[in-house]
């Protein structure tokens, strides 16, 4: 399933959907067994970001900028199975993803990063601080309550498993993808529109979305996860991953959320700092939905960059 970067019209050849222009620099890391599309930008600490769904890299155009002028080496990667990383036949659970992540670390040769994740980027973002500690510096999480907290959400609260219906309609065979894809991804435009705050993204931004999906491949992929997280719940690997998820993370981390996100609810995700045994920081964005950072990027990439610089953030 993966696309060799030389051949014509692959996802690696400039102009793809995916490797879209700009200050950055487009390139490809191997590691855990894949290969992943990055845009970075920058030299200083490592700041390593990390999309949901139904987005790719591109999310964070505003917030690689941001942080490169303010000197940090900024890296927005695709992650497995989406954009243009490869798309493997399997390993789309979260520890695997999650290692993903920490091995695109080592491969830039740096010795740690900071992990900012949004949705599902969030959730291997906590998963990943979890696993492999000595990798990540700091946390931020945005739109995304600690796995555990969403595992119980899901379960216990109507209203949250209501907002995150899409969760359960991926668990069916072949279909949500076909709905993904039909008529030029029109659904993906539906569910950012309907999950955004009072100010929608803009159109053109919609549209790249939609074209990403529409890759080949990338619709299955992209609900693989999901398919996971739900069907493993009664299974000894979602069990034990759970049980995993117990340990505590130990790096200061802040936590990021809309007050209008109809996907993720605020009493979902607030709470998650039970879970933090260091400096924990809780903003919530009032007005905005579930994708903060690109509903009032300069308010987000302000709000993380200064917790960035702070020396000793406090709780």
């Amino acid at each position: 399933m993966t696309v060799p970067d030389s051949a014509p019209g692959s996802l690696g050849a400039p102009g793809s959907p995916v490797r879209i222009d700009g200050p950055w620099t487009h390139r490809d890391v191997a590691a855990n067994g894949a290969r992943f599309h990055i845009a970075e930008m920058g030299d200083g600490p490592l700041v390593m970001l990390l999309h949901g769904f139904p987005q790719f890299w591109w999310t964070w155009r505003h917030q690689l900028t941001a942080l490169a002028d303010a000197g940090f080496r900024a890296v927005a990667m695709d992650l497995r199975g989406v954009g243009g990383s490869d798309r493997t036949p399997r390993g789309y659970d979260p520890a695997n993803l999650a290692l993903d992540i920490t091995g695109v670390v080592r491969s830039l040769g740096e010795p740690d990063a900071a992990l900012v994740g949004h949705d599902l980027g969030g959730y291997l973002a906590w998963t990943a601080a979890v696993m492999r500690p000595k990798l990540v510096r700091r946390l931020a999480v945005s739109s995304m309550p600690h796995p555990r907290r969403w595992r119980a959400a899901m379960l216990s609260d109507f209203a949250q498993s209501r907002a995150g219906s899409h969760v359960w309609g991926f668990q069916r065979p072949w279909l949500p993808e076909r709905q993904l894809v039909a008529d030029d991804a029109a659904l993906v435009g539906e569910l950012i529109e309907s999950w955004s705050g009072p100010q929608p993204l803009d159109e053109e931004a919609v549209e790249v979305y939609r074209r990403a999906m529409c890759i080949p491949s990338t619709a299955h992929c992209s609900i693989e996860p999901y398919r996971w997280m739900v069907r493993s719940l009664a299974r000894p690997d979602g069990i034990q991953f759970n049980r995993r998820m117990k340990r505590p993370v130990r790096v200061p981390t802040l936590h990021l959320h809309g007050s209008l996100d109809p996907a993720m609810r605020t009493r979902s995700a607030a709470g998650s700092g039970e879970y933090v045994e260091a400096p924990y920081r809780w903003r919530l964005f009032d007005g905005l939905g579930h994708f903060p950072h690109e509903e009032d990027p300069v308010a987000f990439s302000n709000e993380l960059i200064n917790w960035l610089k702070d020396p000793e953030p406090d709780r």
